[in-house]
């Protein structure tokens, strides 16, 4: 199992169709694309991003669930909320 990080696509690259940027959590990134059938995204679209490269192109009902799954991830016994 690969952990994918969801991130929205902002634009694709006018002059390399393996790359677009897409928004992570707030954070605009370049992701590599080349691993998606061409011409499969557009500007808004979601996609499981691991490593820089966008794996798999996702709904947004979907993308949120990894969101909450990785926040889950991210909070410890240190979290004040379970102590």
């Amino acid at each position: 199992m690969c952990l994918g990080i969801p991130g929205q696509v902002v634009e694709l690259v006018a002059d390399n169709d393996q790359l677009a940027i897409a928004d992570v959590s707030g954070a605009n990134r370049t992701v590599n694309i080349g691993l998606l059938d061409p011409g499969v995204l557009e500007p808004g679209d979601w996609v499981l991003i691991h490593m820089g490269f966008a794996l798999e192109k996702v709904d947004a009902h979907r993308a949120g669930e990894a969101l909450s799954g990785l926040e889950m991830l991210g909070r410890g016994s240190t979290d004040p909320q379970t102590e």
